[in-house]
């Protein structure tokens, strides 16, 4: 199990993101930065970063910050996009969500996160998707 480093901070590597693709009017429940994984929690309809430590509603990602937010600022969720996201990656890698750092990637299944999240589309890009 290993995490998967940020390298600098996350940015939208697809030019022209689907609208279908997209999550907007949404509303941080806490700072998120760019490139977590996210979910929206029943509770308060709020936005916060997905966590695989436990087999719960955290657990699902529903979208990824394209930017940092800070709590109670209005979010825009993507996924089915591609990020740049780090270095050093192996192409064709699969990433899952991490169950020990809230909205990252690891290369192994936690508790929580046992869905392929992400790929390494080259040394520095990942594909991310939805984990439904």
């Amino acid at each position: 199990m290993a995490a998967v480093t940020k390298s600098g901070t996350p940015s939208l590597s697809t030019l022209l993101p689907c609208p279908a693709h997209q999550l907007s009017g949404l509303i941080a429940g806490e700072a998120l930065a760019a490139g977590d994984a996210c979910y929206i929690k029943g509770a308060d309809g709020y936005v916060y970063k997905s966590t695989g430590a436990a087999a719960n509603a955290a657990a699902v990602v529903v979208g990824f910050a394209a930017q940092g937010y800070a709590a109670g600022a209005g979010v825009t969720l993507f996924h089915g996009v591609t990020f740049n996201y780090g270095s050093g990656l192996t192409p064709g890698a699969v990433y899952y969500l991490s169950g020990t750092t809230a909205g990252g990637l690891d290369t192994a299944t936690s508790t929580g996160g046992t869905t392929v999240i992400g790929f390494a589309v080259d040394a520095t890009r990942i594909s991310v998707q939805r984990s439904f």
